[in-house]
């Protein structure tokens, strides 16, 4: 019988942000244009030399799901981390998080 459970969510999102505005300074297009065709406001980006790669956020998200769930790290059972942008393409995001959070072994991806 299965045991696992989602039981906490959590996200992380660099708090440099930067809006179509900001865009419309260094390339030909303007906020209405964007927003027209995308729906996108604004994004966030990591600032060069910030010390953040997407595990690093992964770690963040991880500590605020693990607090949300009311659990300790070592209650994991797997870890699923999913990006479009990688840090590496191996080893994947998942071991890297495991690693950071200083989890014993279990499955991730």
């Amino acid at each position: 019988m299965y045991q696992s459970k989602i039981a906490g969510l959590g996200f992380y999102v660099p708090e440099n942000v930067v809006t179509n505005d900001d865009l419309s300074k260094i390339m030909e297009t303007n906020d209405a244009w964007i927003q027209e065709r995308t729906g996108i406001k604004e994004r966030r980006h990591i600032k060069k030399g910030d010390g953040y790669s997407t595990a690093v956020m992964g770690v963040k998200a991880a500590k605020i799901a693990i607090e949300r769930a009311g659990i300790s790290k070592d209650d994991i059972d797997l870890i699923v981390f999913a990006t479009l942008s990688p840090d590496y393409y191996f080893p994947g995001g998942g071991v890297q998080v495991q690693e950071m959070l200083d989890i014993n072994t279990c499955p991730a991806l």
